[in-house]
């Protein structure tokens, strides 16, 4: 890298305000179309496959589909289809491949049976020519341009806003699509906030090990969020849902463990605040990203959410500043942020 010059992923968080603008625009028309199409079928529920970052915009969507669509969301168990030669019968359904590369050994083979079924597929992926897109029956691209650093980001966000473009289409939600032309300058603002992520994240340069809490639309951000801890920075992050947390995992609580808590505003803040409070009852160094004063209150470290939006939407302004923050604990640890240690950029697993 020339002296001087951000590295890559520094600059792919900075690219999504661009990427998803440039998404909204080129596939608004482009899904109408496919969901009109899905719509004339009969589709009773939605199975999605995907793996790593990719599984946690699937989780998103588990979400999303749910609460827009009114469907049932299953996410696919892709060794079914694979080393056990066992898919199941996938009738009605409607199958939806999430690859940032599209290479993925195992997703291509759910998309495949599903297509061998008969069954409507989508692809959600980076590159319009990949071997997933030639399988599906409908392909969407994110518009992200080439991601060089191994860590999805601004692939993330696009995934997300493409998920959400397919299930306001297929509901015909009008309201929610008015709402996302904000989604841009929402992160724009988050990024506004590079400088004051820096010094909060220089705090943790000996962490090793935390947890990340969340729940609803934002259980998928407290799993991207320690997935990205764990790529690089080689922190052991432990995602939880706020309400699993308590059936079991709160026993690792002692005075100053690391916890991460993504609570914007909406249904499930109220749950969310009641475990902070035991959470900081019993010492939890906490960390708390939110747009609403009371739950910044309950933290050891607050983080504002400074751009609110309606809560089905905060998940990217909430994994923003979770990328900014581990961008700038990947160097105050010493570690590279574009070549995270033993990783490449396609894994192909089976």
């Amino acid at each position: 890298m020339p002296a001087g010059q951000k590295p890559y992923l520094y600059r792919e968080i900075f690219a999504q305000p661009q990427v998803l603008t440039a998404l909204l625009q080129e596939e608004q028309d482009h899904i109408a179309a496919i969901a009109r199409s899905l719509r004339a079928g009969r589709i009773r529920y939605i199975v999605i496959a995907a793996r790593g970052s990719s599984d946690n915009a699937a989780l998103y969507g588990k979400y999303l589909f749910a609460a827009t669509v009114g469907l049932p969301v299953a996410l696919a168990t892709p060794s079914l289809y694979t080393l056990y030669q066992r898919p199941p019968r996938l009738e009605d359904a409607l199958v939806i491949g999430i690859s940032q590369s599209g290479q993925s050994t195992d997703i291509i083979a759910v998309v495949e049976e599903a297509a061998r079924q008969g069954v409507p597929t989508v692809a959600i992926t980076n590159d319009a020519r990949s071997p997933l897109a030639q399988v599906a029956g409908h392909t969407i691209s994110l518009h992200a341009g080439e991601e060089r650093s191994i860590a999805a980001t601004k692939t993330y966000t696009a995934q997300l806003m493409a998920l959400i473009l397919l299930a306001c289409h297929m509901a015909e939600d009008e309201e929610r699509l008015a709402v996302l032309p904000q989604v841009p300058a929402a992160i724009g603002r988050c990024l506004d906030m590079d400088d004051s992520i820096a010094q909060v994240a220089e705090r943790y340069r000996y962490m090793t090990t935390c947890v990340v809490i969340g729940r609803g639309y934002n259980y998928a951000t407290a799993y991207e969020f320690a997935l990205k801890l764990k790529e690089l920075t080689y922190v052991m992050a432990e995602p939880y849902s706020s309400a699993d947390f308590q059936h079991g995992p709160i026993a690792v609580i002692t005075d100053g463990f690391p916890v991460f808590v993504f609570a914007p505003r909406g249904i499930v803040q109220e749950e969310i605040r009641r475990l902070s409070r035991r959470l900081r009852d019993r010492k939890a160094e906490l960390v708390v990203f939110s747009d609403a004063d009371d739950m910044l209150r309950l933290a050891r470290v607050p983080v504002p959410i400074p751009a609110p939006l309606p809560e089905w939407l905060t998940p990217f302004t909430a994994i923003v500043l979770g990328q900014l923050f581990v961008y700038h604990l990947t160097l105050d640890k010493g570690y590279d942020p574009d070549h995270p240690r033993r990783l490449t950029k396609v894994t192909r697993t089976r």
